[in-house]
């Protein structure tokens, strides 16, 4: 009888874990069961959240229901969809007895591997975010000197007037020389113009949003507003 309750309680500790009482948000999300394979101890999860980018194949997280009683099942990301979620429960059986398991309920879910992975993203973010000031320091220089060009030529244009006919080889010449040099310039502002798109794009990729979670709005009571 002993080694059988010591055994009972190995199993339950190994599938559940006490959720901490003020879970990082960033590891927080939430979503709905769309299709349970009991056999295969398979869940899967309807979600749709700005970060999920970041939960990969083969993450660990805990899962719960809305009865609050503070128990959690263990469970890895087996597969992923651009909106679904493929879980492995582990003991799927003493699970379902501890955790509303059917299709259309509700569950939270908290990972740290989620929240990891977020945490490398902002700091991507960080890098991103200094070589694109570094980056649009110059592509502004480059912009600036491209604005300044016509000024250049009506300054030549006007230093030259008097003197047109018999210096308008000089002044040709010169003009030459600025426009070689807005060749130039605007060759090196199409590069950077390249690299600060490319730099965008990342910053859109990579970006981080404050939370998971979203204010539902199911009645017209504001008290029964939650976040799911």
């Amino acid at each position: 009888m002993l080694i059988t309750a010591f055994l009972i309680l190995f199993i339950q500790n190994s599938t559940f874990a006490v959720a901490p009482d003020n879970p990082s948000e960033s590891g927080l999300f939430s979503g709905r069961i769309s299709k349970i394979q009991e056999r295969a101890g398979l869940i899967r999860l309807r979600i749709d959240f700005a970060n999920m980018k970041y939960l990969n194949k083969k993450d660990s997280l805990e899962f719960w229901d809305e009865r609050g009683i503070g128990r959690k099942c263990r469970a890895y990301v087996a597969g992923k969809s651009n909106y679904y979620l493929l879980l492995k429960v582990q003991n799927y059986k003493t699970c379902k007895y501890n955790v509303f398991l059917t299709q259309g309920a509700y569950v939270k879910a908290y990972s740290k591997d989620l929240e990891n992975n977020i945490k490398m993203g902002k700091e991507l973010v960080d890098v991103l975010l200094k070589k694109r000031l570094a980056i649009f320091s110059k592509f502004s220089r480059s912009k600036k000197e491209l604005d300044a060009h016509i000024e250049k030529v009506n300054a030549v244009n006007m230093r030259y007037q008097t003197l047109r006919e018999k210096l308008e080889v000089q002044w040709r010449d010169e003009l030459a020389d600025l426009e070689n040099d807005r060749t130039a310039t605007y060759k090196n502002y199409k590069e950077i113009e390249s690299t600060l798109f490319d730099v965008d794009h990342k910053l859109e990729k990579y970006r981080v949003e404050d939370q998971n979670l979203e204010t539902d709005r199911w009645s017209l009571d504001s008290r029964l507003y939650f976040k799911k």
